[in-house]
């Protein structure tokens, strides 16, 4: 597998979190209680493994790429810029749920709309990286570039979708399985 069918992979996984986010922010909006553990859980996740390998896997990528071409230099450039946003943002609304979790107030219109906002921001980086920016790097990128960034960038396993789950991510896997169940 290429890094570029490994990264889409990552992004189709982030996807399915962002749906069950979605879910928790229309209860949210419905008056419901939705899981707070849940969330926290799958904020977690993308705190520590979208933030903490993947984007820094793909800006590496994108440095090894720039200087190709103008168009896709901007978009590189956009990309990494969003990277640095969307970790912020991530931090921000963990904090947020870790201060729910213990019986800080926060209006829940309030913390709904940060979770919206969160949804949104992700779901608009994974459709541009999707839509855009990967389409230009498979135009662009040789079987060259893919060795040596195969070489330079290894995967790491994925703590909840890889063959292995880690431990503390056992039970969001579990809820995971639940909750899309109950949606279909």
């Amino acid at each position: 597998m290429t890094i570029l069918a490994e990264l889409h992979q990552d992004h189709v996984n982030l996807n399915k979190l962002l749906v069950i986010l979605r879910q928790k922010v229309n209860q949210l909006k419905a008056g419901q209680q939705p899981n707070f553990c849940l969330m926290a859980d799958v904020i977690d996740y993308i705190a520590n493994y979208a933030d903490g390998h993947h984007h820094p896997r793909e800006d590496k990528m994108y440095k090894y790429l720039a200087d190709r071409n103008p168009d896709l230099d901007k978009h590189l450039f956009n990309c990494a810029k969003e990277h640095e946003e969307l970790k912020a943002t991530s931090l921000h609304l963990s904090e947020a749920v870790d201060g729910i979790l213990h019986d800080s107030v926060m209006p829940m219109d309030e913390f709904a709309n940060l979770l919206d906002d969160f949804v949104s921001l992700q779901t608009a980086h994974l459709n541009f990286e999707e839509g855009e920016l990967f389409p230009m790097i498979e135009k662009i990128v040789s079987e060259e570039d893919l060795t040596v960034l195969e070489k330079e960038l290894p995967k790491q396993d994925d703590p909840l979708f890889g063959e292995k789950q880690a431990q503390e991510y056992m039970d969001l896997y579990r809820e995971l399985i639940l909750e899309m169940n109950e949606a279909c």
